[in-house]
């Protein structure tokens, strides 16, 4: 099962606001190298490789502009999200924070809102609130830096955001940015689309599991005391900006959490990038730069494809969430009882899981009754029915549906949890 993307350092933090006067400070990353496996298979993605080795990806035609990085830019690869007038892209990169155009070209009016966290503030938020203001006089930046974790995703902390936003007097021309790992980005996002019924908005994801997912595609919101994300909005930002240099300030957990998420994307649909995970998962582990740079520019291509497709999650999208009611060891072995999956798919998920060092089992305190508490508020029931993402057929195949056995979903929380 995937481990929490949030912070567990949350409990000793606190909140505050407060205005940014940043030094023109210039701090200096290696350049990305262009790392590509061996040509992948899967017919999702359009490579076209400039004499500075930069990729941009595209998935659907389109006769929106989209907006090229600098000659000299370290941008290694544009993954582009087509949705038409609200398209966008994703910029990925090590050392992109040190490039203030990137960002600057995406800001709408003079006035910007970093929203981050008590983690995050004090390693990037001066960096970024320089990157948005060098050269730039005309654009003052405000912050707000929320406590830390899953726990403070919720009405009472993103007043917090609103607050600083109308004490501040923002108006409709402001941008607002997430600095932050999956929680800083749905708040901000969904403050975003509320604030004055919608304002600017930049995404700059700083964990793996933001990087890879959450950031990308327009799903933004809070949890509710019975449910996680029962409120929010679609709302799409104006760009994503991944420096990969962030990762390496990340903690062990957050890093796995965001694994579990590569792992996602090769089993619900990329065989060929599933296959490059189980070869290459010790680099990934071991934070390898080109590893890592080409895992997340493989993920942001495949949801970007699905996001161009199935902006709402009316079908296909829904097929993103594979892990996310019991995660991929028990979707697997269900979807094996189903007889939908053979023996050797259902090894292989165990074996890469367990390579990654990611949990195989809930924890100890769980038992049936609760998980079925637990999934009975799940965002996929429909009319009392519970849906499922499970994986049928061969590997890189998946079924988002509520057409299953009971029987079977049964036998795999009795054989996973305590009764």
């Amino acid at each position: 099962m995937a481990a929490s993307a949030s912070s567990l350092l949350a409990d000793a933090a606190s909140s505050s606001c407060g205005a940014i006067s940043p030094r023109p400070r210039l701090l200096r990353g290696a350049p990305a190298a262009a790392f590509v496996p061996s040509p992948s298979r899967h017919s999702c993605c359009s490579l076209r490789a400039s004499p500075a080795r930069r990729h941009r990806s595209r998935f659907v035609a389109s006769a929106v502009p989209t907006m090229q990085p600098p000659a000299e830019s370290r941008v290694s690869t544009v993954v582009d999200v087509d949705l038409g007038d609200r398209s966008y892209p994703i910029y990925i990169g090590a050392g992109l924070l040190d490039e203030p155009d990137l960002l600057q070209r995406h800001v709408h009016g003079k006035r910007v809102l970093v929203v981050t966290n008590t983690t995050v503030a004090p390693l990037y938020l001066e960096k970024v609130a320089w990157a948005l203001t060098h050269n730039n006089p005309n654009v003052s930046v405000e912050s707000v830096i929320l406590p830390d974790g899953e726990k403070y995703k919720d009405m009472d902390t993103l007043m917090k955001v609103f607050d600083k936003a109308v004490e501040s007097r923002f108006d409709r021309r402001c941008t607002f940015v997430a600095l932050g790992g999956g929680v800083i980005g749905d708040m901000c996002g969904f403050a975003a689309a509320a604030f004055l019924r919608g304002v600017n908005f930049i995404q700059i994801p700083t964990t793996l599991m933001a990087q890879v997912d959450s950031s990308v595609g327009g799903k933004t919101g809070i949890n509710h005391p019975l449910g996680k994300n029962l409120i929010g909005a679609f709302y799409q930002p104006q760009c994503v900006l991944i420096d990969t240099d962030t990762l390496n300030t990340l903690p062990d957990r957050e890093l796995a959490s965001g694994i579990a998420e590569v792992v996602k994307y090769g089993l619900i649909r990329d065989a060929p990038f599933f296959e490059w995970q189980e070869k290459n998962m010790p680099e990934l582990l071991a934070r390898e730069p080109n590893a890592l740079a080409y895992a997340i520019k493989r993920s942001c291509e495949n949801k970007a494809e699905v996001v161009a497709q199935d902006e709402k999650e009316s079908g296909l999208r829904a097929t993103l969430n594979l892990g996310h009611t019991f995660g991929h060891v028990m979707a697997a072995d269900m979807s094996h009882r189903l007889g939908w999956i053979d023996d050797s798919i259902k090894e292989r998920v165990f074996a890469i899981l367990k390579q990654a060092k990611l949990p195989i089992a809930p924890p100890e305190t769980m038992t049936v009754e609760k998980f079925k508490n637990i999934i009975a508020v799940d965002k996929k029931v429909a009319d009392g029915l519970l849906r499922l993402i499970l994986l049928k057929g061969p590997l890189g195949r998946c079924v988002f549906t509520g057409d299953y056995d009971r029987n079977a979903l049964d036998e795999t929380l009795h054989a996973f949890c305590n009764n």
